[in-house]
């Protein structure tokens, strides 16, 4: 009996339900029709290919860029009982030779390789297996448009045309229009099926802090670690030189920070990886060189110290923090002299003009004055229809302000100053600084000297940002960066135009109103039962981990864990309702879980009866979870409860009749699952857990 493929999922895998999307990429692939899927990372884009893979007959072949990546989720696979192999140039012959014999016996679903290793192979070996189909991973790679060109992937197309019966599947997280159909025609996939999953995911903060000065960004990223001692964390940085220090000036302050690049020779960089896979190192400071080969779930958050190339390299890099689900912070810092740099590398390029264009986009999502995850979306062709509430300009909206005043004093310096300066020297003049090149160049007899003396260095910078911004001016990178004035400029300059401008932030201010209510919340930070159970079932896994030789996440995620400690199953049914509980992993854990959840003393106070006091004596949902120290959805969860045992708790006063009447819908389609995690998913994670737990309760009592 053939199985379906959410009895496959649910065996494998561990879960209900399948994500949007997955469900029509796999019919798509299990009917032999090419395909191509856009799905951001974490968003589950190697289920498409592996159920498939495990519904047909043969052997799946995936084409994966990185040897670690390969590992990492072949070992997964092999977690979940799912026979699969990888075969590349690290083997001995005696391993190659065993996959091959493992391949051609039929005895493998899933078989990785390399580009290159396909080349090699494919008039070999293996025509001789049973092939049912062909993914590509991280396709972006196929395309000169792509952000990681690999010349090597070009060779798909032949492959594609010898194997004109089996379904290929194309792959990524990061792909515009020009990308996706250049990826169609590089790999040869026949009239392909497209699915482009949500890019949205609200899990993940959005932070951009621009023109802070070196010592003051190292005081800040210093702090932003120690308020995460357990937390595992990436920064990025543009250079090799520039990892290296970060990770220096990080391990000064006691925290255990390594440096990733390719300059590293290939053991000692490979010894970096797997001791941040296996959790034994916390932070690692790298070039872009690191993460792709990596499918670690438990990233909690990703710095940039530079500004990115492109919007497509910073959304992969962002969207390495949370794959879980859980939420997870990323900061962006940069300066204008990232873009010079940056611009002079694009300029050098044959590439020149689209490289140019990739970069002013990514410098217009970094000063943007509205919604940045808007903006970021928009760039894949996905629309929000309202901000989202989780980015730093909308926790601090800007302040805007008659700004051509301002603009017209550094215009005129630019003008009186031959535009024959770059920006340090403008400011410079602006503030009527007596720094000794500017004295000796004469520039302190210009007329607009000091003219802008009442504003700050800082401020001047983000002024100066905004111009280019606005088109005000623009820099001669060919003229050793010196400014130049635009057309509008001009025109504003002789007052034929008006501008305004945003008022710069106040980094000070927005720290210490951060520190104020760091220090309100700071008589909560003794952990509750649930997390103190989370930090058990974390020790746990990291001993059944050390047992089976493989990283942590592989034996199960962050979000498994959180909801284990939240339901406390202490029954195998109770157990296998967690999303992320495969009958393999039960039959290999589940005993180990049991005897944890079994052991823990029953004699608690009644965390339902405290809850419903505080409520009688009239505090909010976050007022009592703030004064218990757990999470509010734990709060509406006990509302149920409460609710349900007939007690005095209102919870139409939480959930709108609107919002019970699409809950209602979406029970309707999702029909056999009484989880949560599908009607999240549904909605997009647009409905709490809490509010659809309250909506549940109230359509079962109508």
């Amino acid at each position: 009996m053939i199985q379906s493929t959410k009895s496959i999922l649910k065996k494998h895998f561990g879960y209900d339900n399948f994500r949007p999307k997955q469900e029509e990429i796999i019919n798509s692939i299990i009917d032999n029709k090419d395909t191509v899927v856009l799905m951001p990372t974490g968003g589950g884009k190697s289920i498409c290919f592996q159920i498939p893979a495990l519904y047909k007959s043969g052997i799946a072949l995936v084409i994966s860029p990185l040897i670690s990546l390969m590992k990492d989720q072949v070992e997964a696979l092999r977690s979940n009982g799912i026979p699969a192999a990888y075969y590349n140039s690290t083997q001995s012959s005696d391993q190659s030779n065993n996959v091959i014999r493992k391949a051609q016996a039929g005895e493998l679903k899933l078989l990785y390789m390399s580009p290159e290793t396909l080349v090699s192979t494919a008039n070999s070996w293996l025509h001789t297996i049973d092939l049912s189909m062909v993914a590509v991973d991280e396709a972006h790679c196929a395309s000169m448009w792509g952000h990681d060109f690999r010349p090597e992937y070009k060779q798909l197309k032949h492959f594609r045309e010898k194997l004109r019966n089996i379904p290929f599947v194309a792959l990524t997280a990061t792909a515009d229009k020009t990308t996706r159909n250049d990826i169609i025609k590089q790999i040869g996939l026949k009239n392909p099926q497209i699915f482009i999953s949500s890019f949205d995911r609200p899990n993940l903060s959005l932070d951009v802090r621009p023109n802070v000065k070196k010592k003051d960004k190292i005081k800040e990223i210093r702090a932003f670690i120690s308020s995460r001692p357990n937390d595992c964390g990436i920064i990025y940085c543009l250079s090799r030189k520039g990892t290296e220090e970060m990770a220096k000036e990080l391990k000064s302050f006691g925290f255990d920070a390594k440096a990733y690049h390719a300059g590293i020779p290939a053991d000692k960089r490979s010894k970096v990886q797997e001791d941040f896979i296996n959790d034994r190192s916390k932070i690692i400071c790298a070039t872009i060189a690191f993460g792709m080969g990596i499918d670690k779930s438990n990233v909690r958050w990703v710095i940039h110290n530079n500004l990115p190339k492109n919007i497509e390299s910073f959304y992969q890099e962002i969207g390495r923090a949370g794959r879980d689900g859980i939420d997870s912070k990323t900061i962006l810092y940069y300066n204008l002299r990232d873009i010079m740099v940056l611009s002079q590398f694009a300029r050098k390029s044959e590439l020149k003009d689209i490289l140019i264009e990739k970069l002013n986009r990514m410098q217009q999502y970094a000063e943007a004055t509205s919604c940045r995850r808007r903006l970021l979306l928009s760039y894949f062709g996905e629309h929000l229809d309202k901000n989202c509430g989780n980015c730093d300009v909308c926790k601090n909206p800007p302040q805007r302000i008659e700004g051509t005043v301002i603009a017209q004093k550094a215009l005129s310096a630019i003008y009186r100053l031959n535009q024959n300066v770059g920006s340090t020297m403008l400011i410079n003049v602006l503030r009527g600084s007596h720094n000794s090149d500017l004295l000796a160049k004469g520039y302190q007899n210009v007329k607009t000297f000091g003219a802008g003396k009442d504003i700050s260095f800082n401020d001047w910078q983000q002024y100066l940002a905004q111009f280019l911004n606005l088109g005000l001016v623009e820099i001669a990178y060919d003229e050793s960066f010196t400014l130049k004035l635009t057309q509008f400029g001009i025109d504003v300059l002789y007052g034929k135009m008006n501008i305004a401008l945003t008022k710069p932030l106040d980094r000070k201010a927005i720290a210490a109103e951060s520190k104020k209510k760091k220090s309100k919340k700071s008589g909560h930070y003794n952990l509750s039962p649930n997390e103190a159970l989370y930090e058990e079932l974390r020790e746990l896994r990291k001993e059944l981990a050390a047992l089976e030789k493989v990283p942590a996440y592989i034996i199960f995620h962050d979000k498994t864990l959180k909801e284990i400690s939240a339901t406390k199953p202490k029954t195998k049914e109770a157990l296998l309702s967690v999303q992320g509980i495969s009958e393999v992993k039960f039959e290999k854990y589940g005993e180990a879980l049991l005897l944890l959840m079994n052991s823990k003393s029953t004699k608690k106070k009644d965390t339902y009866k405290e809850t419903l006091q505080l409520y009688l004596d009239g505090l909010t949902p976050d007022e009592i979870a703030d004064a218990r120290g757990i999470k509010v959805d734990t709060i509406y969860s006990h509302f149920c409860k409460l609710f349900e045992d007939g007690k005095p708790v209102d919870l139409k006063e939480y959930v709108k009749d609107f919002e019970i009447d699409a809950i209602k819908k979406a029970k309707a389609q999702i029909k056999d699952t009484s989880a949560l995690r599908p009607y999240f998913d549904f909605f997009d994670g647009k409905l709490s857990y809490g509010k659809i737990r309250m909506g549940l309760v109230l359509i079962g009592n109508d």
